[in-house]
């Protein structure tokens, strides 16, 4: 695939764990990084590291629930960069709750986060992604939500399905605008959200994977520089699953 040299890319939620695997990625692809965060600080740090590697990257502190912070960040990656070619739309959170103890304030979060938060990080990108005639968005998924289900997080699998109906209409109204949108659905993946589950919850995941180990960060990067190409331009509205082929089996028994 062509090189992403000259191309302008926004990672949301992207400090640390998939976004951080997101954007380095990209960045060796030749993309500029912009390290978008909640936590400011991390984000710097992150970016300073990927610069350490040959990779051009800033950090931006940015809340995706506020539209005011994300039109800033647009503006701030257009003065750093010249413009706006990919985003991926990856903040997000995952608390497990049983479905009696989510209240209105924690089903509120997580969808304003997962969703609107995606949604309104698209909408930013969109006027400047439109003027150029070119852009490339990407959100994260899960398979959680779109395909299966899982004990405690119902508010999450929710937000997850969410985005997958607002993506598939955003990619019918931007289809004649050089502008493509679509998603990326996870497994189980090597984070430290997937170490603080702990180690019983990792085994099981575990058992139920194929090909026998987690995601790396990596992994979903790929998949992002894949729909983020040039090459993928006839491509929108579309999902692709990246489980290591978790989602195969029949039965526990098929992977014995």
């Amino acid at each position: 695939m062509k090189s992403l040299e000259g191309r302008a890319a926004i990672v949301t939620g992207s400090a640390q764990g998939i976004g951080r695997g997101i954007a380095e990625v990209l960045g060796r692809e030749g993309a500029s990084i912009v390290v978008a965060d909640i936590n400011g600080e991390l984000a710097e740090a992150t970016a300073a590291e990927m610069g350490s590697a040959g990779i051009e990257a800033v950090g931006i502190k940015v809340d995706v629930t506020d539209t005011d912070s994300l039109d800033g960040l647009v503006q701030a990656t257009v003065d750093r960069f010249g413009s706006v070619d990919i985003l991926a739309a990856n903040a997000g959170i995952y608390p497990a709750d049983p479905i009696e103890e989510i209240d209105r304030a924690s089903w509120d979060r997580v969808m304003n986060l997962n969703v609107a938060g995606a949604f309104f990080s698209f909408q930013a990108c969109l006027p400047r992604m439109r003027e150029q005639g070119y852009g490339r968005a990407v959100i994260t998924s899960s398979i959680t939500g779109a395909f299966t289900g899982h004990p405690g997080y119902s508010h999450y699998g929710a937000s997850k399905a969410a985005v997958l109906g607002f993506m598939r209409s955003a990619a019918i109204e931007t289809a004649k605008q050089g502008v493509t949108i679509n998603a990326v659905l996870p497994g189980n993946v090597q984070t430290p959200g997937l170490d603080d589950a702990g180690e019983e919850h990792k085994r099981e995941m575990m058992g139920s994977i194929p090909m026998g180990e987690f995601a790396s960060p990596d992994d979903i990067g790929w998949a992002v520089r894949f729909l983020a190409s040039e090459e993928a331009g006839y491509i929108t509205g579309q999902t692709l699953v990246v489980d290591g082929g978790q989602l195969l089996p029949e039965t526990p028994m098929a992977l014995h």
